[in-house]
Order: structure tokens, then sequence, then C-alpha cells
């Protein structure tokens, strides 16, 4: 089956370019892999899609990435199967020329990777050609992040002897204490919660399931939420979510942004604080005060470590700075 996102790359192979070098076969051969790219890239979305469970978003930009590496491979006249390292290397320093954002082009540089790897993976090649392949600034733009104490502040705006007030605390709470994307947070149901033993079972991306710690501030506050404010918020036929909207209804990922922004304007806070600073503050936190890398990859539901390895260079970037103003010969 074909996923809808395969025809960016499908239309890059039949774009016309320049004028390509003539290779053995002529038009037929050159037809002859096109028809092969096209069959790969449809596979290997289709494996993302079913196989691995990638949301519809992130298989829709693999595909455009591949549909990149086409266009690039029908420059050079060369089948994508045949691409050989450098000219993999030329493919990411074109993408970077042409002014793409480092983070887009690391997940060029990773859609690749993951391209070869399936080829060598269906036999169809012996070695990946793209093979610790990387872009040229390994690193995207750092993330932002609250300090403790700013998160105090915010966490402590929410007037909690209101039940609206009650659940938004509640809400701050259990972001900060656990890293949840927005969309997770208010997907939550009362039965997701596992209070006694101080966990939740969160679903994210790909309809994943993980498990993910609840500490005790946060498990209080869940607590009474669930005993005071819930019940007054509900209304026949409330859905079975956690957190419910001033109507009874559904709270919706909008909806949780435009309180949080008000109580950031309360707050004090920088007008970009959104959800995902709070779920960057749990991970810096966490890593901070020594807790394992691999443990916050799952806690967070990142399907690889080195999407997680950015808040070690949040603190390396901190500890030069701290350096650079302390020791005596800087």
């Amino acid at each position: 089956m074909r996923h809808p996102g395969a025809a960016n790359a499908r239309r890059q192979i039949l774009a016309p370019g320049p004028t390509p070098v003539k290779r053995p076969g002529g038009e037929s051969g050159r037809q002859a892999d096109d028809d092969a790219a096209r069959r790969e890239f449809d596979q290997y979305l289709d494996h993302l899609r079913v196989e691995r469970r990638l949301a519809s978003n992130t298989v829709d930009s693999y595909a455009r990435d591949l549909g990149s590496l086409a266009a690039f491979a029908r420059q050079a006249a060369c089948p994508i199967g045949a691409l050989t390292r450098p000219q993999l290397e030329a493919f990411v320093r074109q993408l970077i020329a042409g002014g793409l954002a480092p983070r887009s082009a690391a997940r060029a540089v990773a859609s690749t990777r993951g391209f070869y790897r399936f080829l060598v993976r269906e036999g169809r090649l012996s070695a990946s050609p793209a093979e610790d392949l990387h872009g040229g600034r390994p690193w995207p733009a750092l993330p932002r992040y609250l300090t403790p104490d700013e998160v105090d502040r915010l966490i402590e705006q929410p007037d909690p002897a209101t039940p609206l007030g009650q659940r938004d605390r509640t809400m701050l709470e259990v972001l900060y204490a656990t890293g949840l994307r927005v969309s997770e947070l208010v997907a939550i149901r009362a039965a997701d919660m596992n209070l006694s033993a101080g966990y939740l079972t969160s679903t994210g991306k790909g309809d994943k399931q993980r498990l993910v710690p609840l500490g005790d501030r946060a498990v209080d506050a869940v607590r009474r939420y669930q005993q005071q404010a819930r019940p007054e918020l509900a209304r026949p036929g409330s859905p079975p979510r956690l957190f419910l909207n001033g109507r009874g209804g559904a709270l919706s990922r909008v909806g949780f942004w435009k309180i949080l922004k008000g109580y950031v304007r309360k707050a004090g806070l920088r007008a970009d604080v959104s959800p995902h600073v709070l779920r960057h503050s749990f991970a810096t936190h966490l890593l901070e005060r020594g807790a394992d890398l691999r443990a916050i990859q799952m806690m967070l539901g990142h399907a690889d470590l080195s999407t997680t390895q950015i808040y070690t260079h949040v603190l390396e970037t901190r500890m030069r700075a701290i350096y650079d103003q302390f020791h005596p010969r800087e």
C-alpha cells in the first residue's frame, strides 16, 4: 500500500532537472532506475508507517526528504542505490547551502540513513553508504527551558480554591512532573492514573504506550482534583478524560495552550513559554540532578536516544559559560 506522503518523492524522481550525464542504457536505463526508486521509497515509507508506527506527519516529512534525495540522484545521473558516501555528503552540503534549517537538515540525514539501512535489511545493498552520515551542524537550536524557581512561580499562579484553578494547577504539576507532550496531557483518562504506585500510562506518537513516574506533589494534586474539582466540572455525558473544560467537555490542546499563556503573563515570565518549554525543563532539570539519559529517553517517549542527547548539549553550554565566568585564567 502506498503512503500518500510518497507522492512528493515520486514527483521529484519524475521532475525535469538539469541535463544529466549520459549513462549506459540511455532513457530506458534511467526510467528503470526511476521505477526502482519509486518502489523502494513506497516500501520504505510503508515500513515506517506500518512496522515502526510513525505518525503520519513524520512519514510525510521523511517522504519530502527522500524527494530531495531523488532529485539529487537524478541530477547526478546515478541510481539511488548506487550513490556513494562522498555523493551523500555532497547531498547534505547542498541542503545546508540551500538554507535548510539545522533541525530539518538533521532530519533529512536521519531519513537518508534510515532508507539505506532499510535497503540493507531487505538484502538490496550489502552495506549502507550513509552509515554515520551527519550534517554540517550536528546540534539543532538549543531548547528553551525554565529555571526551577520559574517553574514554581508558574505553578503557583492558578487559584486552587476554584474548580478551574485546581484543575489548572494539577495540569501544570503533572506536565512538569512527567514531561508529557500537551497532546498526551489532555488525552489522559482517570483510568490511566495509578496514584498508589505513583505512575501514569501515556499514549504517545504512533500509539505507543509508556509508563511515566509521578512525583508526590503531582500525585497529591491529582488526588485532590479528582475528589474535589472534577466532580464539579463533570456533566452527564462528559468524556472519561481526566481534565475537562468549563462545560464538562474534553479540554483541547489549544485550550490548554491559552490557559498556560494566561498564567505565563501573570507570573511575569517571557512570552515564548509554551507547553514544550515545560517538557524541556523537565528533562533538563532531571539531567542536571544526575538522571540517566536512557531513563529520560523512556520517560519522554523518544524513539531514538540521539533526540534526547540535545539535553546534554544544554548542560555542556552551561558548563562552558560557568567556566568562562569563574575560571581565573579566563
